[in-house]
């Protein structure tokens, strides 16, 4: 047997540790929503900071995830994983022993390079596994994030009922986080092709700034008008300085010439679309539920236990799809897949707009959305993946997860505003008529996005 084989055998069962660094992804990222309420209690902390709880470790990951992408292109996949998984460790351990808020945000930072832990991953197995190993391994993380976000949120709620302080709660996680560093240097492989160049700073620091600004600025539109305005036309023409940055710059951060093309550019659309209804669904499917039907006209009343219970089935559905989506895609091809996949996300959030009276309605329609939203994220890292040079993939699968980060960072601003917009007379509750013109929109969306993966060119690999 060849070294190569064995080399390959070696690193396929390394994929289990990687499984591992996901699960812990998705549980510290699970972990922390449901235990907010308490956490400002504890702390003292008002409700609007509350929110940057959230807020700053979306804001480190629009700036942590290009440059870590890059710099594993540059120097070892391998490597920038386990700088990312010590600052998560580190980030984690400040959230418990944090005294006041300007440390906890600190620590809340430091996890901002979670979110480049998936992108390093898809470039280490693509880079040392066949195709059709890697494309098995790439679904299998994703279910683990999805799992372990699942995980996170439910086990979580259940030991904070037990322990009764929120930060002691979150030392679960943040031990699983210190655990992992000394996991990946156990037996995690390096990038065996390593890119050539050097880091384009000025195209990381433009990419960052307008990231920053441009989230921000979102967040901010529902509750400060006039800064979020100014915050979002400054960040949109910071991309379009990134963008002639990039094309003027001998070695850009990012080629955007080669994404340009129609194989790889309307998979970039999909993973927007994607993070707009994948996120903008949520806040609003959870206050419909909770909404008294006695005095709006619809809703169940439910208490967040009940909601909980309620996005159960479509939290369990993803983890199946995703880890179905190498099957499914091996039989079918991955763009078939991936338009199928949205186009049954966008059935489904049709039959939400018109039939949503009756609790069974909602339960039967999270199977088929879960499954449908599962396998998308199974495929759309792998097809992105595909289409990017092998010396790219770091950089190009971080570019994956900040297109889709600020599909929901656009999703919050856009859904805010419909249901700010369509309120009932005399008051400031949203109509049944502003739900159902979230989820019609959530519908369209999807058969955009699946309308844009037809129109793609068909990439080299016969299975795409």
């Amino acid at each position: 047997m060849s070294a190569v084989v064995l080399d390959r055998q070696k690193v396929s069962a390394v994929v289990g540790l990687l499984v591992l660094f996901e699960i812990t992804s998705g549980f510290i990222q699970g972990a922390v929503a449901p235990l907010l309420p308490d956490l400002g209690a504890e702390m003292g902390i008002s409700d609007a900071n509350l929110n940057w709880v959230i807020s700053v470790q979306l804001l480190a990951a629009a700036v942590s995830v290009p440059a870590f992408g890059r710099l594993g292109d540059l120097y070892g996949h391998r490597r920038m994983l386990r700088v990312a998984l010590a600052c998560v460790a580190v980030g984690s351990v400040l959230v418990v022993i944090a005294p006041n808020l300007p440390v906890l945000l600190a620590g809340r930072a430091l996890l901002g390079p979670l979110a480049a832990l998936l992108p390093l991953e898809i470039a280490l197995v693509r880079d040392r596994l066949p195709v059709d190993l890697a494309r098995r391994a790439i679904a299998r993380l994703v279910g683990a994030l999805a799992l372990g976000g699942l995980l996170g949120g439910v086990i979580t709620a259940g030991l904070h009922q037990l322990i009764g302080d929120a930060r002691l709660t979150l030392a679960i996680p943040a031990v699983l986080a210190v655990i992992c560093v000394p996991v990946s240097f156990l037996a995690v492989p390096e990038t065996s092709r390593l890119a050539t160049g050097k880091l384009d700073v000025p195209g990381v620091a433009a990419l960052s700034v307008s990231m920053v600004a441009l989230l921000t600025g979102i967040s901010l539109l529902s509750s400060s008008t006039a800064a979020g305005a100014l915050l979002t036309l400054l960040g949109v023409a910071g991309f379009a300085g990134w963008v002639l940055l990039e094309l003027r710059t001998a070695e850009p951060l990012v080629d955007l010439r080669a994404l340009a093309g129609r194989h790889v550019a309307p998979f970039f659309l999909c993973s927007f679309v994607f993070g707009i209804v994948y996120f903008g669904s949520q806040a609003p499917d959870a206050t419909f539920l909770a909404a008294d039907r006695d005095t709006t006209g619809y809703g169940f009343g439910f208490t967040a236990l009940q909601i909980s219970l309620v996005a159960l089935p479509a939290a369990v559905a993803a983890v199946v799809g995703s880890n179905l989506t190498a099957v499914i895609a091996g039989r079918f091809g991955y763009r078939p897949t991936l338009i199928a996949a949205f186009l049954t996300i966008g059935a489904t959030f049709l039959a939400q707009a018109l039939l949503h009276d009756e609790l069974w309605q909602l339960l039967l329609f999270k199977l088929p959305v879960g499954l449908a939203a599962g396998v998308a994220l199974g495929a759309m890292p792998t097809v992105i993946a595909e289409t990017a040079d092998p010396s790219r993939t770091g950089i190009t699968t971080a570019l994956y997860n900040n297109v889709k980060t600020l599909g929901g960072a656009v999703a919050g601003a856009v859904v805010a505003a419909i249901l700010a917009a369509l309120v009932q007379a005399g008051g400031s509750t949203p109509t049944e008529g502003a739900y159902i013109t979230v989820w019609l929109m959530c519908s369209l969306l999807c058969v955009g996005a699946a309308a844009a993966a037809l129109f793609a060119r068909r990439a080299e690999s016969p299975a795409l």
